[in-house]
C-alpha cells in the first residue's frame, strides 16, 4: 500500500495561541509586567513628594541652628548690612558647611544682611518674609533670584524674645531633581529582575502544565472531556474511578445501574456507599487478581482494577449474572446427561433381564421385575410433588433426585415438607434449593449410605428451607467464609468460576428480608437452613394453612 501523500502545512497565523501552555505563559507574563510596572509606578509617584518634604525639613533645621546662634542675633543689631559684616562671614559659613543654596538672613524690614551673592545684601528680598517675622515658621517650595529652591525660614529673636529679624534658608531644587533621577536606575534594575524572576517562574510552572496536559489546547481538552462523559455514559459496562484517599470520583449510567446507587455517591467514601463486603474489597483492591467475582443484590460481577498514576484506580464491572445462571445449567446439564448415560446403560441391563426371564418363560417374576423398577421412580416423583406443589420447584427436586441417584446418594423427602403452590418468587427459590442440593449432592457423593434431606415448610408467609447432607460437614471456623463470594474448596467447573452459589443463596435471602446460615447435622453432614419472609402472599398463606 503506498504512503498517502504528505498533507501541505498551512501557514501560521499570527494571534492568540491555542495551547494551554502559551496562552497561561502569555497570561503569567502579562500579569507579571503589569504588577512591576504598578508597583514601580507607585513607588515612584510618592518619591518626589518624599524628596520635597525631605529638602524643606533639612532647610528649615539649618535656618534653625543658625536662628538659634545668639551672636547671629547680636551682630544683626549692632551693625549695618555689609557684605564683609560679621552676619555675613556667619551666614557663609554655614552655607558652606550645610551644602544649603543660600544662607540668607535679614532684619524686621526684610533687608537682607547676608546673600551668596554680596551685591545684593542692603536690598529688600524678593519672597514675602511676612509669615517669619510675624514668629512662625515656614517650609515652601518657591522661587526666587537664585531659582526654585526648597525653603526654610525661621524668626530671629533677640535676648528679650522679641522678634529681630529672621532666617531663610535655601536648598537647590536641582539637587532634589537629581536625587530623583538618579533613584530611577535603581528603581528599574529592581523591576527589571522582578519581572525577570516572575517570567522564569511562569515559564516553570507553564512548561509543567505543558507536560501534564500533554501540550493540549483548550479546545483539545474541551473535546476529550466531551468525548468521554459521552464514551463513559454510552459503554455497557459500569466504569467507577476512585481517587487516592478512597473517595468514588465517578459512575457512568451502568455501574449505577450494577450497583444500585445513584449519581449522588460520587464523592463520597467506597465504603460508605458500597457497604462492607466483598464487593467494597474488590473495587478498592484489597483482592488481588484479574476478573475477580463480586455479587451485588442478584447480580454477579466481573470486576477489572487498573491503578492510576495519582494513587487512585478505575474500575470496570461486567454483568456475569445470565452467564453465571447459564453456566450452572450448563453444569447441571452435563450432570443430568451423565445421569442419563448412566440409565441407558441400566435400561439396556433391565432389558437383558427382562428379556432373558421371558426367553425362559419365567412371566411371574418377569411381571414382579417391571413392578418393581418402575415402582422405585414412581414412588420417588409422586413423594415429591404430593409435598411440593409448586411445579417448577418439584420438576427441579425430581431431576435432583434422578442424578443423585445415579451417584448413588439418595434425595427423600424430611418429614413434615408441605409447600403450597403459592409462591410470590418461585423462580429465586428454585435459585436457593437448586445451589444447595448440588452443593450437598457434592458432599456426600462417594461415600456410603449417601443420603440428602430436603425439608420445606411454611410459618404464615415465611417460607422456611433446610437442606442436610451426609458429608464431611463444614469446620465451625468456616462456617461464615462459605457465604463469601469467590469461596470453594471444590474444583472448577465448565464456566470456569466458583464460590458464587452459596453467596447467591445468602443475598436472595437477605434482599428479602431473611437469613442463609449452616450447623452441623445430627449424626455428621452439615446442616443449611434459609428463611424466606414475604415469599407467601396473604390469600395462599390462609390457604396453606387450612391445608394444614
Amino acid at each position: 500500500m503506498s504512503a498517502p501523500p504528505p498533507t501541505a502545512r498551512k501557514p501560521r497565523r499570527l494571534g492568540w495561541p491555542q495551547r494551554v501552555f502559551s496562552q497561561v505563559l502569555l497570561m503569567q507574563l502579562a500579569i507579571a509586567t503589569g504588577v512591576t510596572v504598578l508597583a514601580t509606578g507607585l513607588f515612584l509617584a510618592p518619591l518626589s513628594t518624599q524628596l520635597d518634604d525631605q529638602a524643606m525639613h533639612r532647610a528649615l533645621a539649618i535656618a534653625q541652628s543658625a536662628a538659634a546662634d545668639p551672636d547671629m542675633t547680636g551682630s544683626l543689631l549692632s551693625t549695618d548690612p555689609d557684605p564683609r559684616g560679621p552676619v555675613q562671614s556667619a551666614a557663609e559659613r554655614i552655607r558652606r558647611a550645610t551644602g544649603a543654596e543660600y544662607v540668607v538672613v535679614m532684619d524686621r524690614h526684610g533687608v537682607r544682611w547676608s546673600h551668596p551673592d554680596s551685591g545684593r545684601i542692603g536690598k529688600v528680598v524678593s519672597t514675602d518674609p511676612g509669615k517669619a517675622l510675624a514668629g512662625k515658621e515656614v517650609m515652601e517650595i518657591d522661587s526666587g533670584t537664585l531659582g526654585r529652591s526648597a525653603r526654610g525660614k525661621v524668626p530671629l529673636r533677640d535676648t528679650s524674645g522679641q522678634i529681630a529679624g529672621a532666617v531663610s534658608v535655601g536648598i537647590a531644587y536641582d539637587s532634589v531633581r537629581a536625587r530623583l533621577l538618579a533613584a530611577i536606575p535603581g528603581m528599574f534594575a529592581y523591576a527589571g529582575g522582578a519581572l525577570a524572576a516572575g517570567a522564569l517562574a511562569a515559564y516553570l510552572i507553564s512548561r509543567r502544565l505543558q507536560r501534564q496536559t500533554h501540550d493540549l489546547g483548550f479546545s483539545d481538552i474541551s473535546a476529550l472531556l466531551a468525548e468521554r462523559e459521552a464514551m463513559l455514559h454510552s459503554i455497557r459496562e459500569g466504569v467507577v474511578a476512585l481517587d487516592g484517599t478512597g473517595r468514588v470520583r465517578l459512575l457512568n449510567d451502568e455501574a449505577q445501574r450494577l450497583l444500585g446507587l445513584g449519581p449522588e455517591a460520587a464523592g463520597r467514601p467506597l465504603t460508605e456507599v458500597v457497604g462492607e463486603g466483598r464487593t467494597a474489597d474488590v473495587l478498592a483492591g484489597e483482592v488481588a487478581g484479574e476478573d475477580l467475582l463480586a455479587v451485588r443484590g442478584g447480580r454477579v460481577l466481573l470486576a477489572n482494577r487498573m491503578p492510576t498514576a495519582d494513587g487512585g484506580a478505575v474500575v470496570t464491572l461486567r454483568d456475569r449474572t445470565e452467564l453465571e445462571h447459564l453456566g450452572r445449567e450448563l453444569d447441571s446439564t452435563r450432570g443430568l446427561i451423565d445421569a442419563l448415560r448412566a440409565q441407558d446403560h441400566e435400561h439396556a441391563n433391565r432389558l437383558h433381564t427382562l428379556l432373558g426371564l421371558l426367553e425362559l418363560e419365567l412371566h411371574e417374576d418377569a411381571r414382579e421385575f417391571v413392578t418393581e423398577v418402575v415402582g422405585v421412580h414412581r414412588a420417588t416423583a409422586e413423594q415429591i410433588t404430593e409435598k411440593v406443589r409448586d411445579p417448577l420447584l418439584a420438576a427441579l427436586l425430581v431431576g435432583k433426585a434422578t442424578v443423585a441417584a445415579e451417584r448413588g446418594v439418595a434425595l427423600r423427602m424430611a418429614p413434615g415438607t408441605l409447600l403450597p403452590d403459592r409462591l410470590v418468587d418461585p423462580r429465586g427459590l428454585v435459585t436457593v434449593v437448586g445451589n444447595l442440593v448440588d452443593n450437598a449432592l457434592d458432599a456426600a457423593s462417594g461415600s456410603d449410605g449417601g443420603l440428602i434431606e430436603v425439608g420445606l415448610r411454611t410459618e404464615d408467609r415465611t417460607v422456611v428451607l433446610r437442606v442436610r447432607d451426609s458429608g464431611p460437614g463444614v469446620p465451625p471456623g468456616q462456617r461464615e467464609s462459605i457465604f463469601t463470594e469467590g469461596w470453594s474448596t471444590k474444583d472448577l467447573p465448565a464456566h470456569g468460576k466458583r464460590g458464587l452459589g452459596l453467596a447467591l443463596v445468602r443475598r436472595l435471602a437477605e434482599r428479602q428480608g431473611g437469613s442463609a446460615v449452616v450447623d452441623g447435622a445430627d449424626g455428621g453432614g452439615a446442616e443449611f437452613t434459609v428463611v424466606l419472609p414475604e415469599a407467601m402472599s396473604e390469600a395462599e398463606t390462609d390457604t396453606a394453612g387450612a391445608a394444614q
